[in-house]
């Protein structure tokens, strides 16, 4: 049998050439052998590596779309709360108009009132009461934040107002209106003090103001309560306490408060018990007697109608004045009356011309007042009327 060299002599093949063959085929058993290996490995483990590949995708991709849901949150919580904050911003400055409103709303009512808003501690002492009707002031409004803008402005300054700012004016609008009801409890405080005045005048001559109140009608209606708001229970006191004191003002007007005669009165004779100047006997003198040039213009104290004009007896020429509510003014010894029975007269209306005529010892004027037909003293008018001012 050949040998081996035999076989290789017999193919052709020198040593060196069959020595690279066999390295050749080893390179490509070890080829065919890793790629046999890969090929299983990858038939093996293809489905736990594309698993683990997928997860960590999925993983990476769920952690970014976190992180963006977090961020997408923030910008939306951050829109929502500059949104609210705008709202909010918008709700104070629309509350803010509305009670800027409200504030000149009422500042109109306070200068209908026809008073000045005097502080409470700030009340003037007593002084002559003027009985004409007052004038309606014109009351200077109170300061108030300007809030009024367009939609444009509105949004504006929306945009840029800040907290503080609003906090400001809600500040400045919370003190004008505590100003204004502390203007209306002081126009209530002065209405009440000078009703109160105008009351004790009336009772000073021994009437009862209550003599004067007009007839009382039937009242009623649903119960609407005012609420705790200062303001508004300040004004409806105020608005008492003026159309008291108006009523009150319109009763003192009406009554003998004048004097009959001009200048400084001289009392020859007082009200009361006293000698007759004929009998010289104690007789009771129903009026007062005032020193008067003959000629001397004789005036009404009080608006009225004529009731006598014409000689009655001791009176002499005597006029009769009917002023209402059971008063009547007497005006005797007159050289001449200068009014007919019938006759609207006003204070101040000449009725006739001081004398001597009658009863009468000389030159002088006899006055009286009656309440329901008595005579009571008429200085209780003309030192009550002394405290007044008449607009003529």
């Amino acid at each position: 049998m050949p040998s081996t060299a035999q076989a290789r002599r017999k193919a052709g093949l020198s040593p060196l050439s069959q020595s690279r063959l066999v390295r050749a085929l080893g390179l490509g058993l070890a080829v065919s052998t890793f790629w046999a290996a890969a090929a299983s490995y990858y038939l093996v483990f293809h489905d736990e590596m594309l698993a683990r590949f997928v997860s960590r995708q999925s993983a990476m991709q769920f952690t970014y779309e976190e992180r963006i849901g977090t961020l997408q949150r923030a910008l939306d919580r951050a829109a929502a709360e500059r949104n609210a904050e705008r709202g909010s911003v918008e709700n104070r400055l629309s509350a803010l108009t509305e009670r800027q409103a409200l504030i000149e709303k009422r500042q109109g009512l306070l200068s209908g009132l026809g008073g000045a808003a005097a502080p409470i501690d700030d009340v003037p002492p007593p002084a002559p009461i003027p009985v004409a009707e007052p004038a309606a002031r014109v009351q200077k409004p109170f300061p108030t934040p300007e809030l009024r803008m367009g939609g444009e402005d509105r949004a504006e300054a929306a945009g840029r107002a800040s907290s503080a700012r609003l906090s400001r004016l809600e500040d400045a609008l919370h003190r004008v209106a505590e100003a204004q009801s502390r203007a209306a409890a002081g126009i209530a405080l002065q209405a009440g003090r000078s009703a109160e005045r105008f009351r004790d005048l009336i009772a000073r001559t021994g009437l009862s103001p209550a003599r004067f109140d007009p007839p009382a009608g039937g009242v009623g209606g649903p119960l609407v309560p005012l609420g705790p708001d200062a303001f508004e229970q300040a004004l409806a006191e105020a608005r008492r306490q003026i159309e008291e004191e108006t009523h009150l003002r319109r009763v003192t007007a009406a009554l003998p408060f004048r004097q009959p005669l001009p200048g400084e009165l001289a009392f020859t004779s007082s009200f009361g018990a006293r000698l007759d100047p004929f009998t010289r006997g104690y007789a009771l003198h129903t009026g007062v007697d005032m020193r008067a040039e003959t000629g001397a213009p004789v005036r009404a104290t009080a608006a009225g109608r004529i009731t006598a004009a014409e000689y009655a007896g001791g009176y002499g020429n005597m006029v009769e004045v009917d002023h209402g509510r059971g008063l009547v003014t007497r005006y005797a010894h007159l050289s001449g009356t200068a009014v007919a029975v019938g006759q609207r007269v006003e204070a101040g209306s000449v009725v006739g011309f001081a004398g001597s005529t009658g009863r009468s010892t000389g030159s002088h004027l006899h006055y009286e007042t009656r309440i329901d037909g008595e005579p009571v003293d008429p200085q209780r008018f003309l030192r009550a009327g002394a405290q007044l001012v008449f607009a003529d």
